[in-house]
């Protein structure tokens, strides 16, 4: 039986390396990481030249890669505190990196099997379930990280009939992006997360590609 064959972008981090070891039993893993690899999602050439240094296709690709606060910058609570280089330092990392990828990721995608490739997204991102507010520049990227996943799904479809393109939302998860944010909600472990995942990305079909799922395999709206 031919074993699966898994790429995680981000392993380096908590809900990447947790997808990698659960599912190592289940074929080979390639562990991809700005620090082991120098895998950088706001440098494309570092992108393309770590992709494309990459053998064969994948069963599954996980880019799990992003971060809430970047360089200490807190979400804001208010449009009044918005400032334009924190969000472009948003978008840059959670909406363009995971694009850049999608955009070099093609040749890795296999033409003659079903394949996964799946993006972590979050609730937030959700413009038809923002109740709250706040959170504008993280919550705007990660929309727009929603609809890039989206689109290329189209795209791919055309290109590689049997892959299915999807977003996930990991849920609430005890992770270094997290951390501050835990006493407000319920969280699960990085290997819940994992489990909790791996289920999904089972379970999901061709008629799946191009939606936005969370950790209990419910649809999430755009």
């Amino acid at each position: 039986m031919t074993r699966e064959r898994t790429l995680i972008i981000g392993a380096s981090g908590g809900i990447g390396a947790a997808l990698a070891d659960a599912l190592e039993p289940r074929g080979e893993v390639v562990r991809l990481s700005r620090s082991a690899d120098g895998l950088d999602l706001m440098d494309e050439a570092s992108i393309a030249r770590v992709l494309g240094a990459q053998e064969g296709t994948f069963d599954r690709v996980l880019v799990t890669t992003g971060a809430l606060q970047i360089d200490g910058a807190e979400p804001e609570k208010t449009i009044r505190t918005l400032d334009p280089a924190d969000m472009s330092a948003q978008f840059a990392l959670n909406a363009i990196g995971p694009a850049l990828v999608l955009k070099h990721l093609l040749p890795l995608v296999p033409r003659d099997r079903r394949s996964v490739v799946a993006v972590l997204s979050a609730r937030v991102g959700s413009i038809g379930d923002n109740r709250l507010g706040g959170w504008i520049s993280y919550r705007a990227a990660k929309a727009a990280v929603n609809q890039i996943l989206r689109t290329s799904a189209i795209e791919y479809g055309r290109l590689r009939k049997q892959a299915i393109l999807v977003s996930l939302h990991p849920g609430t998860v005890q992770t270094r992006l997290t951390g501050p944010y835990l006493a407000r909600h319920g969280s699960v472990t990085p290997e819940e997360a994992a489990q909790n995942l791996i289920r999904v990305i089972d379970g999901l079909s061709h008629a799946d590609s191009g939606r936005f799922f969370d950790w209990a395999g419910k649809a999430v709206p755009w």
